[in-house]
Protein backbone atom coordinates (compact mmCIF):
# COMPACT_ATOMS: atom_id res chain seq x y z
CA UNK A 1 0.00 0.00 0.00
CA UNK A 2 2.65 2.41 1.22
CA UNK A 3 4.04 1.26 -2.17
CA UNK A 4 1.20 2.37 -4.66
CA UNK A 5 0.96 5.42 -2.27
CA UNK A 6 4.46 7.00 -2.66
CA UNK A 7 3.80 5.97 -6.75
CA UNK A 8 0.78 7.95 -6.92
CA UNK A 9 2.74 11.08 -4.88
CA UNK A 10 5.29 11.08 -7.57
CA UNK A 11 3.20 10.90 -10.41
CA UNK A 12 0.85 13.84 -9.57
CA UNK A 13 3.78 15.94 -8.92
CA UNK A 14 5.29 14.85 -12.33
CA UNK A 15 2.15 16.23 -13.89
CA UNK A 16 1.82 19.65 -11.62
CA UNK A 17 5.51 20.11 -13.13
CA UNK A 18 4.51 19.82 -16.40
CA UNK A 19 1.65 22.48 -15.93
CA UNK A 20 3.70 24.89 -14.57
CA UNK A 21 6.71 24.73 -17.07
CA UNK A 22 3.88 24.97 -19.95
CA UNK A 23 2.25 27.82 -19.01
CA UNK A 24 4.94 30.48 -19.74
CA UNK A 25 4.73 29.32 -23.25
CA UNK A 26 1.41 30.43 -23.47
CA UNK A 27 2.21 34.27 -22.71
CA UNK A 28 2.66 35.63 -25.84
CA UNK A 29 -0.71 36.95 -26.72
CA UNK A 30 0.14 39.40 -29.34
CA UNK A 31 0.56 36.78 -31.69
CA UNK A 32 -1.88 36.06 -34.45
CA UNK A 33 -3.59 32.93 -33.37
CA UNK A 34 -2.16 31.21 -36.49
CA UNK A 35 1.51 31.72 -35.46
CA UNK A 36 0.04 30.99 -31.63
CA UNK A 37 -1.23 27.72 -32.99
CA UNK A 38 1.68 26.64 -35.11
CA UNK A 39 3.98 28.07 -32.11
CA UNK A 40 2.50 27.11 -28.96
CA UNK A 41 1.75 23.67 -29.66
CA UNK A 42 4.75 22.60 -30.62
CA UNK A 43 6.02 23.74 -27.75
CA UNK A 44 3.14 21.61 -25.34
CA UNK A 45 4.60 18.84 -27.44
CA UNK A 46 8.02 18.97 -26.55
CA UNK A 47 7.06 19.55 -23.05
CA UNK A 48 4.42 16.91 -22.36
CA UNK A 49 7.45 14.69 -24.16
CA UNK A 50 9.89 15.71 -21.23
CA UNK A 51 7.54 14.92 -18.66
CA UNK A 52 6.61 11.61 -20.01
CA UNK A 53 9.79 10.87 -20.67
CA UNK A 54 10.98 11.66 -17.06
CA UNK A 55 7.80 9.63 -15.46
CA UNK A 56 9.47 6.77 -17.39
CA UNK A 57 12.55 7.41 -16.26
CA UNK A 58 11.17 7.67 -12.49
CA UNK A 59 8.88 5.01 -12.71
CA UNK A 60 11.48 2.69 -13.70
CA UNK A 61 13.63 3.53 -10.63
CA UNK A 62 10.60 3.22 -8.18
CA UNK A 63 10.60 -0.37 -9.82
CA UNK A 64 14.15 -1.29 -9.81
CA UNK A 65 14.02 0.10 -5.65
CA UNK A 66 11.01 -1.81 -5.28
CA UNK A 67 12.71 -5.29 -6.88
CA UNK A 68 16.04 -4.47 -5.05
CA UNK A 69 14.27 -3.93 -1.54
CA UNK A 70 12.45 -7.47 -2.45
CA UNK A 71 15.52 -9.05 -3.40
CA UNK A 72 17.49 -8.00 0.21
CA UNK A 73 14.20 -9.39 1.94
CA UNK A 74 14.20 -12.65 0.28
CA UNK A 75 18.16 -12.72 0.96
CA UNK A 76 17.28 -12.07 4.33
CA UNK A 77 14.88 -14.39 4.77
CA UNK A 78 16.86 -17.06 3.30
CA UNK A 79 20.10 -16.98 5.28
CA UNK A 80 20.98 -16.55 8.79
CA UNK A 81 22.04 -13.00 10.85
CA UNK A 82 24.81 -13.30 13.13
CA UNK A 83 23.52 -11.23 16.49
CA UNK A 84 25.43 -10.20 19.64
CA UNK A 85 24.01 -12.24 22.79
CA UNK A 86 24.78 -11.75 26.30
CA UNK A 87 27.29 -14.50 27.29
CA UNK A 88 25.17 -14.93 30.43
CA UNK A 89 21.86 -15.95 28.69
CA UNK A 90 23.93 -18.54 26.78
CA UNK A 91 24.07 -22.06 28.26
CA UNK A 92 26.68 -25.08 27.30
CA UNK A 93 24.98 -27.83 25.10
CA UNK A 94 23.05 -30.54 26.96
CA UNK A 95 25.72 -32.71 25.88
CA UNK A 96 29.48 -32.16 27.24
CA UNK A 97 31.92 -32.75 24.69
CA UNK A 98 34.77 -31.26 26.25
CA UNK A 99 37.19 -31.72 29.31
CA UNK A 100 39.66 -29.22 29.24
CA UNK A 101 37.19 -26.77 30.99
CA UNK A 102 37.24 -28.94 34.03
CA UNK A 103 40.77 -29.57 33.90
CA UNK A 104 42.20 -26.45 32.77
CA UNK A 105 44.14 -27.82 30.60
CA UNK A 106 42.93 -26.19 27.61
CA UNK A 107 46.74 -24.37 26.26
CA UNK A 108 45.13 -22.91 23.16
CA UNK A 109 42.26 -21.01 25.29
CA UNK A 110 44.43 -18.18 26.30
CA UNK A 111 45.70 -17.75 22.88
CA UNK A 112 41.96 -17.86 21.58
CA UNK A 113 40.90 -15.46 24.34
CA UNK A 114 43.85 -12.41 23.49
CA UNK A 115 42.75 -12.91 19.52
CA UNK A 116 38.99 -12.16 20.39
CA UNK A 117 40.22 -9.12 22.55
CA UNK A 118 42.52 -8.30 19.64
CA UNK A 119 40.49 -8.63 16.81
CA UNK A 120 37.02 -9.77 17.67
CA UNK A 121 35.31 -12.60 17.28
CA UNK A 122 35.58 -14.04 13.40
CA UNK A 123 33.47 -17.12 13.45
CA UNK A 124 30.16 -17.17 15.31
CA UNK A 125 28.48 -19.44 17.42
CA UNK A 126 25.81 -21.94 16.83
CA UNK A 127 22.81 -21.55 19.39
CA UNK A 128 19.24 -22.82 19.51
CA UNK A 129 16.38 -21.09 21.64
CA UNK A 130 16.54 -22.27 25.11
CA UNK A 131 13.53 -25.03 25.09
CA UNK A 132 12.77 -24.51 28.92
CA UNK A 133 13.96 -20.55 29.79
CA UNK A 134 12.54 -18.21 27.73
CA UNK A 135 14.93 -15.13 26.62
CA UNK A 136 17.74 -17.83 27.45
CA UNK A 137 20.01 -19.78 24.61
CA UNK A 138 21.69 -23.43 24.22
CA UNK A 139 24.90 -23.64 22.42
CA UNK A 140 25.10 -26.22 19.70
CA UNK A 141 29.10 -25.53 19.32
CA UNK A 142 31.40 -23.04 20.33
CA UNK A 143 31.60 -23.80 23.18
CA UNK A 144 35.07 -22.06 23.65
CA UNK A 145 34.14 -19.07 21.83
CA UNK A 146 31.63 -18.72 24.35
CA UNK A 147 34.02 -19.28 27.51
CA UNK A 148 36.28 -16.86 25.62
CA UNK A 149 33.61 -13.87 25.36
CA UNK A 150 32.50 -13.88 29.03
CA UNK A 151 36.51 -13.81 29.99
CA UNK A 152 36.57 -10.37 28.15
CA UNK A 153 32.93 -9.66 28.95
CA UNK A 154 31.97 -9.12 25.43
CA UNK A 155 28.82 -10.07 23.51
CA UNK A 156 29.03 -13.46 21.44
CA UNK A 157 28.25 -13.16 18.23
CA UNK A 158 26.13 -16.02 17.63
CA UNK A 159 23.97 -17.64 15.11
CA UNK A 160 20.12 -18.37 16.36
CA UNK A 161 18.56 -21.28 14.92
CA UNK A 162 15.55 -23.60 15.84
CA UNK A 163 16.81 -27.21 16.57
CA UNK A 164 15.39 -30.02 17.73
CA UNK A 165 18.10 -32.14 20.11
CA UNK A 166 18.61 -34.59 17.41
CA UNK A 167 19.66 -31.78 14.89
CA UNK A 168 21.53 -29.99 17.77
CA UNK A 169 23.60 -33.15 18.55
CA UNK A 170 24.00 -33.45 14.59
CA UNK A 171 25.50 -30.02 14.50
CA UNK A 172 27.83 -30.35 17.47
CA UNK A 173 29.53 -33.61 16.22
CA UNK A 174 29.93 -31.84 12.61
CA UNK A 175 31.54 -29.09 13.92
CA UNK A 176 33.61 -31.01 16.24
CA UNK A 177 34.79 -33.46 13.84
CA UNK A 178 35.15 -31.28 10.50
CA UNK A 179 37.68 -29.26 12.76
CA UNK A 180 39.50 -32.23 14.29
CA UNK A 181 39.84 -30.27 18.05
CA UNK A 182 38.65 -32.87 20.11
CA UNK A 183 41.07 -35.99 21.45
CA UNK A 184 40.34 -39.47 21.75
CA UNK A 185 39.36 -39.59 25.04
CA UNK A 186 36.80 -36.45 24.84
CA UNK A 187 35.31 -38.09 21.44
CA UNK A 188 34.64 -41.36 23.53
CA UNK A 189 32.78 -39.64 26.63
CA UNK A 190 30.77 -37.49 24.17
CA UNK A 191 29.75 -40.93 22.42
CA UNK A 192 29.15 -42.37 26.16
CA UNK A 193 27.35 -38.96 27.02
CA UNK A 194 24.72 -39.27 23.99
CA UNK A 195 24.14 -43.18 24.46
CA UNK A 196 23.26 -42.67 27.87
CA UNK A 197 20.71 -39.96 27.06
CA UNK A 198 18.41 -42.27 24.88
CA UNK A 199 20.06 -41.69 21.14
CA UNK A 200 20.63 -44.41 18.97
CA UNK A 201 24.19 -45.43 18.60
CA UNK A 202 23.53 -45.09 14.61
CA UNK A 203 22.79 -41.48 15.22
CA UNK A 204 25.45 -41.43 17.06
CA UNK A 205 27.77 -42.71 14.55
CA UNK A 206 26.81 -40.18 12.22
CA UNK A 207 27.48 -37.37 14.90
CA UNK A 208 31.03 -38.46 15.30
CA UNK A 209 31.34 -40.01 12.03
CA UNK A 210 32.15 -43.15 13.15
CA UNK A 211 31.63 -46.66 12.25
CA UNK A 212 30.89 -49.78 14.39
CA UNK A 213 33.60 -50.66 15.28
CA UNK A 214 35.42 -47.43 15.74
CA UNK A 215 31.96 -47.09 18.23
CA UNK A 216 32.70 -50.08 20.05
CA UNK A 217 36.08 -48.89 20.89
CA UNK A 218 35.27 -46.04 22.28
CA UNK A 219 32.52 -47.38 24.03
CA UNK A 220 34.66 -49.93 25.93
CA UNK A 221 36.61 -47.40 26.85
CA UNK A 222 34.78 -45.15 28.24
CA UNK A 223 32.79 -47.54 30.51
CA UNK A 224 36.27 -49.36 31.82
CA UNK A 225 38.04 -45.41 33.13
CA UNK A 226 36.00 -44.14 35.70
CA UNK A 227 34.92 -40.42 34.93
CA UNK A 228 36.69 -39.34 37.65
CA UNK A 229 40.26 -39.95 36.12
CA UNK A 230 39.17 -38.98 32.80
CA UNK A 231 38.77 -35.38 34.21
CA UNK A 232 41.73 -35.04 36.16
CA UNK A 233 43.91 -36.14 33.21
CA UNK A 234 41.85 -33.87 30.60
CA UNK A 235 41.61 -34.27 26.63
CA UNK A 236 45.51 -35.20 26.33
CA UNK A 237 45.39 -34.50 22.83
CA UNK A 238 48.80 -36.36 22.17
CA UNK A 239 47.28 -39.84 23.54
CA UNK A 240 46.02 -41.59 20.67
CA UNK A 241 43.36 -44.56 20.57
CA UNK A 242 45.91 -47.36 20.98
CA UNK A 243 47.15 -46.12 24.47
CA UNK A 244 44.32 -45.09 25.63
CA UNK A 245 42.48 -49.14 25.00
CA UNK A 246 45.61 -50.54 26.73
CA UNK A 247 44.88 -47.94 29.58
CA UNK A 248 41.85 -49.30 30.55
CA UNK A 249 42.71 -52.95 30.52
CA UNK A 250 45.23 -52.01 32.54
CA UNK A 251 42.17 -50.45 35.10
CA UNK A 252 39.83 -53.58 35.07
CA UNK A 253 41.22 -54.35 38.76
CA UNK A 254 40.23 -52.13 41.81
CA UNK A 255 43.93 -52.51 42.61
CA UNK A 256 44.88 -50.34 39.64
CA UNK A 257 41.56 -48.17 40.05
CA UNK A 258 42.65 -47.27 43.23
CA UNK A 259 46.23 -47.28 42.18
CA UNK A 260 45.10 -44.36 39.77
CA UNK A 261 42.29 -42.11 41.84
CA UNK A 262 45.81 -41.94 44.49
CA UNK A 263 47.48 -41.24 41.97
CA UNK A 264 45.49 -37.73 40.48
CA UNK A 265 45.86 -36.36 44.39
CA UNK A 266 49.85 -36.13 44.17
CA UNK A 267 51.02 -32.82 43.60
CA UNK A 268 53.28 -33.51 41.03
CA UNK A 269 49.98 -34.80 39.24
CA UNK A 270 48.06 -31.91 39.14
CA UNK A 271 51.53 -29.42 37.97
CA UNK A 272 51.59 -31.49 35.32
CA UNK A 273 49.75 -30.94 31.77
CA UNK A 274 47.24 -33.02 30.21
CA UNK A 275 49.54 -35.59 28.77
CA UNK A 276 51.96 -35.98 31.63
CA UNK A 277 49.35 -36.38 33.47
CA UNK A 278 47.92 -39.76 31.51
CA UNK A 279 51.56 -41.19 31.41
CA UNK A 280 51.63 -40.26 35.04
CA UNK A 281 49.06 -42.96 35.59
CA UNK A 282 50.01 -44.97 32.87
CA UNK A 283 53.69 -45.57 34.45
CA UNK A 284 52.41 -46.41 37.70
CA UNK A 285 49.53 -48.98 36.50
CA UNK A 286 52.26 -50.61 34.02
CA UNK A 287 54.41 -51.04 37.33
CA UNK A 288 51.71 -52.13 40.20
CA UNK A 289 49.57 -54.45 38.00
CA UNK A 290 52.34 -55.92 35.67
CA UNK A 291 55.04 -57.36 37.81
CA UNK A 292 58.64 -57.83 36.50
CA UNK A 293 58.79 -60.92 34.28
CA UNK A 294 61.40 -62.96 35.53
CA UNK A 295 63.77 -64.51 32.31
CA UNK A 296 63.33 -68.29 32.47
CA UNK A 297 66.85 -69.30 34.07
CA UNK A 298 68.69 -72.58 34.77
CA UNK A 299 69.61 -73.40 38.37
CA UNK A 300 72.81 -75.33 38.18
CA UNK A 301 74.13 -77.62 40.96
CA UNK A 302 77.07 -80.01 41.24
CA UNK A 303 75.26 -83.59 41.95
CA UNK A 304 78.69 -85.33 42.82
CA UNK A 305 79.61 -88.44 41.18
CA UNK A 306 75.89 -90.39 41.19
CA UNK A 307 75.46 -88.20 38.50
CA UNK A 308 77.15 -87.74 34.66
CA UNK A 309 78.96 -84.19 35.04
CA UNK A 310 77.43 -81.27 35.84
CA UNK A 311 74.15 -80.50 34.69
CA UNK A 312 70.85 -78.29 35.60
CA UNK A 313 68.44 -79.79 38.09
CA UNK A 314 65.67 -77.30 37.46
CA UNK A 315 64.38 -74.32 35.99
CA UNK A 316 62.76 -71.62 37.37
CA UNK A 317 59.79 -69.87 35.45
CA UNK A 318 57.40 -66.82 36.11
CA UNK A 319 53.99 -67.49 34.89
CA UNK A 320 51.89 -64.54 35.57
CA UNK A 321 53.62 -63.53 38.91
CA UNK A 322 53.57 -67.15 40.21
CA UNK A 323 57.27 -69.03 40.45
CA UNK A 324 56.80 -72.47 38.91
CA UNK A 325 60.05 -74.68 39.42
CA UNK A 326 60.20 -77.41 36.79
CA UNK A 327 62.95 -80.62 38.31
CA UNK A 328 64.61 -82.04 35.33
CA UNK A 329 63.96 -85.33 34.00
CA UNK A 330 66.89 -87.12 35.40
CA UNK A 331 65.86 -85.85 38.67
CA UNK A 332 64.32 -88.76 40.91
CA UNK A 333 60.89 -88.52 42.02
CA UNK A 334 61.71 -89.01 45.36
CA UNK A 335 64.50 -85.56 45.30
CA UNK A 336 61.31 -83.57 44.39
CA UNK A 337 59.36 -84.92 47.50
CA UNK A 338 62.28 -84.45 49.64
CA UNK A 339 62.34 -80.31 48.19
CA UNK A 340 59.10 -80.50 49.20
CA UNK A 341 59.12 -81.55 52.65
CA UNK A 342 61.77 -78.89 53.78
CA UNK A 343 60.21 -75.84 51.98
CA UNK A 344 59.07 -74.55 55.42
CA UNK A 345 63.02 -74.74 56.42
CA UNK A 346 64.24 -73.19 53.05
CA UNK A 347 62.01 -70.73 53.86
CA UNK A 348 62.64 -70.24 57.30
CA UNK A 349 66.32 -69.48 56.54
CA UNK A 350 65.34 -67.49 54.06
CA UNK A 351 63.46 -64.90 55.94
CA UNK A 352 66.54 -65.27 58.50
CA UNK A 353 69.10 -64.04 56.24
CA UNK A 354 66.70 -61.32 54.84
CA UNK A 355 66.42 -59.61 58.46
CA UNK A 356 70.42 -59.57 58.79
CA UNK A 357 70.40 -57.32 56.08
Amino acid sequence: MMADKNRRDQLKALFETVETNSAPEQKPAELPPIQQSASVEPLKQRAASGAIKAMGLSLGGISKEIEDARRLKETFEGSERVVELDPALVESSFIEDRLSHDSGSDDSFEALVESIRQNGQQVPILVRPHPEKQGHYQTAYGHRRLRAARRIARPVQAIVRNLTDVQLILAQGKENTERRDLSFIERAFFARNLVERGFERGLVQDALSLDKAEMTRFLQVAAAVPATVVRAIGPAPKIGRPRWVRFAELLKSSDAQAAALNEITLEPFSAADSNARFNRIFERLLKSVEPVALAPRNMQSAVGNKYSGTRAIAQLNSDKGRQVLTFAEHIPQEFAVFVTGELETLLARYNSRSSDK
